[in-house]
């Protein structure tokens, strides 16, 4: 231990009383020699005392001011999040598929292929579906410009109006066409779709490539540049049950459809009038039901229904998701219907917000070796917005040197699924409460060590 100036002056006195201390004077009492002694121990004791002293003082200070030691934080697990899965309405008779576009992040990057389907994937009869076929091959040969662009204009020979009483005794849905009676490209398009009028099918494929060879010679060349060989088309009205079709394919067919401003805006006509065929309302009953915007019903009697649709559905995200679906081979018309909205609202109910944590929610707690204690909370509720049963996966992150008062914020918890993800600040309830002055006094390992 190094001395202190006090400590040099004593041990100077001590040396000059040794110093000057007679040593040969034999007339000397006997008695001064433990006089001397008890004041050079006197003298040692005091600067043991001021050494001690010393000492102590300099610990003192030391002790009261020294760094404390962190406070010990332990986590609560929070653990994975999910709900329940999602339970999809699936259609349980004949065939679908569905494709969702405006939702990867949530279904998967494959969600705008074939996300969803059901039943066989063989060919089978489309009925009235063919009419969409037979437009599209109709407008790769004779493109409008824009859903308004009329085209050009169409005059109606005797064998045109002769088609009338030839699909009547089919039974065929039909629209009356007069010999001589003119109509543009666009709105005989919308009488062939609208209330899917066959007549009006099979003048058009004669007007546009001759006869119905000239017809099935073009679709099969549009079929085949579009890749749709699960697809056969006889002729133009889907009257033939040999007009077949997959359920991909009619996916592919539904998305080149609603690609089209002309079909895809007369699809979603529920019902016009024109001059010659009246009043014409759409044979698709779900037009704006579940966000439903086309495209074309099709039957050819029991297990045979048929609806190509697309819609477009808000689901809580920026935008609405783009669906395009098919059912073939349905029960009825009604059954179908009743399966598409079911689907339709069975995918609505997957997206949700899942909560997460409230206000307040004790995530961890603090201590302290001199016994104040806290917990840490959530600032604030959370919930992420996800796809069924999602897993959310969240990762706590503590700040740097924080010093836990009361309200301070200390750290964040962040939740994440796929590619969302949400995150709270972490703040201390209660606060850390000095240690006493006894405490530092009497615990100088925890202060080492601070």
């Amino acid at each position: 231990m190094t001395g202190s100036l006090e400590d040099s002056q004593a041990y100077g006195e001590l040396a000059a009383l040794v110093d000057t201390a007679p040593t040969d004077d034999t007339s000397a009492p006997v008695t001064r020699g433990p006089r001397r002694g008890a004041r050079i121990a006197l003298i040692v004791a005091g600067v043991i005392v001021v050494a001690l002293a010393a000492s102590m003082g300099g610990y003192c200070v030391w002790a009261l001011s020294a760094a404390l030691p962190a406070p010990t934080v332990s986590w609560d697990d929070p653990g994975g999040v999910s709900a329940e899965p999602a339970v999809l309405a699936v259609p349980d008779f004949g065939a679908s598929a569905l494709s969702v576009s405006g939702a990867e992040d949530y279904l998967g990057p494959d969600a705008h292929g074939i996300w969803l389907s059901g039943g066989s994937g063989a060919p089978q009869s489309i009925g009235s579906v063919s009419k969409i076929i037979t437009a599209l091959v109709i407008l790769d040969a004779y493109p409008l410009v824009d859903a308004d662009d009329p085209g050009p204009t169409i005059t109606f020979s005797s064998e045109d109006n002769a088609l009338y009483d030839q699909y009547y005794v089919q039974g065929a849905t039909i629209a009356p066409m007069p010999t001589g009676s003119t109509m543009s490209l666009h709105d005989a398009l919308a009488t062939m779709l609208i209330p899917s009028a066959s007549n009006y099918a099979d003048a058009l494929a004669s007007w546009a490539f001759g006869s119905h060879s000239g017809f099935r010679a073009a679709t099969r060349d549009w079929l085949a540049t579009h890749g749709l060989s699960g697809t056969t088309i006889l002729e133009p009205t889907g009257l033939n049950p040999g007009n077949t079709s997959t359920p991909t394919d009619m996916v592919t067919i539904g998305k080149l459809a609603a690609a089209n401003p002309t079909v895809a805006a007369i699809a979603s006509t529920r019902s016009l009038t024109f001059p010659s065929p009246g009043f014409m309302s759409n044979t698709n009953q779900l037009l704006g039901v579940e966000g439903i915007s086309g495209l074309k019903t099709g039957n050819l009697g029991y297990g045979t229904y048929a609806l190509l649709y697309t819609a477009s559905m808000d689901v809580g995200l920026p935008a609405p998701v783009e669906l395009t679906g098919v059912v073939l081979g349905g029960a009825t018309r009604e059954s179908v219907n009743a399966d598409v909205i079911a689907l339709l609202r069975s995918i609505r109910a997957g997206f949700h917000d899942l909560p997460l944590i409230a206000e307040g929610d004790r995530i961890g707690e603090f201590t302290t070796p001199w016994g104040s204690a806290g917990a840490i909370v959530a600032s604030a509720d959370a919930a992420l917005f996800t796809w069924s049963d999602t897993p959310v996966t969240p990762k706590v992150q503590l700040r740097d040197d924080p010093s836990y008062a009361e309200g301070e914020v200390v750290g964040t918890i962040t939740w994440t699924s796929g590619t969302g993800s949400v995150s709270v600040d972490l703040i201390v309830d209660g606060g850390v409460h000095p240690p006493t002055e006894w405490w530092r006094l009497t615990h100088p390992r925890e202060l080492a060590h601070g």
